[in-house]
């Protein structure tokens, strides 16, 4: 059964970057589209950005879009999300998840099956 785990989360300065990878473990993310979220205390879950099978397909929330980029390397076995220029209002724990479907524009966290645990990350001076 397909698990994921994120990592890189930690503490950054406003205008500050960080990248986060999400791994499979004891499976395969080839053929899965993934996503990334995130949640603020007191706040919905919302969607960052998605990637499809193959590369082709990949949105961003307006939020974060120019800032954060996408991306999968299924030789690694990874999805990363490379975040820069991070903001105080970036401060949530961000979850990776996959799906059976497809990355669409509207990143929705009912189309996402499998989760992982979240890594925290903090923008702050």
């Amino acid at each position: 059964q397909l698990q994921v785990v994120e990592s890189g989360g930690g503490l950054v300065q406003p205008g500050g970057s960080l990248r986060l990878s999400c791994a499979a473990s004891a499976y395969t993310l080839t053929g899965y589209p993934i996503g990334w979220f995130r949640q603020a205390p007191g706040k919905e879950r919302e969607g960052v950005a998605c990637i499809n099978s193959n590369s082709r397909i990949i949105h961003y929330a307006d939020s974060v879009k120019g800032r954060f980029t996408i991306s999968r390397d299924d030789a690694k076995n990874t999805v990363s999300l490379q975040m820069n220029s991070l903001k105080p209002e970036d401060t949530a724990t961000y979850f990776c998840a996959a799906t059976l479907y497809y990355c669409k524009a509207a990143i929705t966290r009912d189309d996402y099956e499998v989760w992982g645990r979240g890594t925290q990350v903090t923008v702050s001076s």
